[in-house]
């Protein structure tokens, strides 16, 4: 078989690039270890950055999304027994996030590349990367070939893609944290409008929501917490104790769907291509989700990489694709500093000293009461306008 671009995982990265790529008439195959089920179910991300949503559409892979997405024109920070909204209305006019699930993009996507006909193959095994460094590389899989123009490692963290990039090329910058998050959703109606991010001394907590009739709820948890230690009733006490520290709130409980324990981890591949392999998404970089930048880091490497691809195809010159690894990590190591940042901000550190906490508590004062502080915030959370070349 040959293709123009071979695309190694059917995540939103993969897919997306596979779609935009489409528009600009460039051929592509899929190819996904899982089975095509497992994409369209897995629970992952929910906070779509403006960005995102605005490619999205302008795509035509947005109607279901504009429907049934969940418009977002604040958030709120609550600690100390009070609630504080950061209103991007007021920050940053004309700009908010959606809620709308990543298995959602991620059944738009496929419906999308199946309606025009592309090529997505799920579930094959034994997949390798060849002769990358060559202007003609080409990947195996299940006993068969597939010749292309580059390959696009969209396969995530555990993906074989970066790890085909040979030894001493890449950089890779890590970071740890010493607690994770324990994420459930449950069926039942959000007990408020929009996001609450909560720091307790019991540790951080979150109420976000997917739908008006599901919730999606974090807690921090120990690194090493067994998901079968938090029966329901666990949960549901521990939630209430972190979020119902304001007066008034009431939250609402219903039965749990779905549950998991994520670890928290920042991490950055340079660069983010070698010869003609491109890494996207979380092959290349891993955020904390405290700043909900995962999928939207994802969007815009797509969009860098659809650019530069076309610009190859259409002019025979590479000069975007040999930018392409420094363009991404400009926006890439913002939102790694972002996402730290609210890390660090809103969870307790078993390393901390009074001296920490008060500083933690007199930061998260200064970015409820200064204006110029809270706008830094809501324009990363919203997330930063494009520029021209991307």
């Amino acid at each position: 078989m040959r293709t123009q671009v071979g695309i190694i995982g059917a995540g939103p990265a993969g897919l997306l690039l596979s779609h935009l790529l489409h528009l600009r008439g460039i051929e592509s195959v899929v190819l996904e270890l899982r089975s095509r089920d497992y994409a369209e179910k897995r629970v992952r991300a929910g906070v779509l950055e403006q960005g995102t949503v605005d490619t999205l559409v302008t795509s035509a892979v947005g109607d279901r999304l504009l429907r049934e997405g969940l418009p977002h024109h604040g958030i709120e920070l609550r600690y100390g027994g009070t609630g504080h909204r950061i209103a991007f209305e007021k920050l940053v006019p004309g700009r908010a996030i959606t809620v709308y699930g990543q298995q959602e993009v991620v059944k738009d996507l496929i419906a999308a590349r199946l309606a025009d006909d592309g090529d997505l193959r799920f579930e094959v095994d034994d997949v390798a990367l060849h002769e990358i460094d060559t202007d003609r590389p080409y990947i195996t899989f299940g006993g068969e070939r597939l010749d292309c123009d580059f390959i696009a490692g969209c396969d995530g963290f555990h993906g074989v893609s970066r790890p085909s990039i040979p030894e001493g090329v890449l950089t890779e910058y890590e970071r740890e944290y010493p607690f994770a998050w324990l994420g459930i959703l449950a069926r039942v109606k959000p007990s408020a409008e929009e996001l609450i991010y909560a720091r307790t001394e019991r540790g951080f907590a979150l109420h976000s929501m997917r739908s008006p009739e599901i919730s999606r709820f974090y807690l921090q948890v120990a690194v090493d917490e067994d998901i079968a230690d938090w029966p329901d009733d666990r949960i549901w006490a521990e939630l209430k104790a972190r979020l119902e520290t304001v007066p008034g709130f009431v939250l609402a409980t219903g039965e749990i769907i779905d549950r998991g324990v994520t670890p928290m981890r920042s991490f950055v591949a340079e660069p983010m291509q070698y010869g003609r392999l491109y890494l996207a998404g979380d092959a290349a970089h891993i955020v904390p989700p405290t700043g909900a930048k995962g999928l939207n880091l994802a969007v815009a490497d797509v969009r860098l990489l659809t650019k530069a691809l076309a610009h190859w195809y259409e002019t025979g010159s590479g000069e975007l694709l040999d930018g392409y690894s420094e363009a991404c990590l400009k926006r890439v190591w913002r939102a790694q500093h972002f996402s730290w940042w609210m890390t660090t901000l809103l969870h307790t550190f078993d390393s901390d000293d009074a001296y920490g906490h008060r500083l933690q508590l007199s930061y998260l004062d200064y970015v409820t009461s200064s204006e110029a502080a809270a706008a830094t915030l809501a324009e990363n959370y919203v997330g930063l306008p494009y520029g021209p070349t991307e």
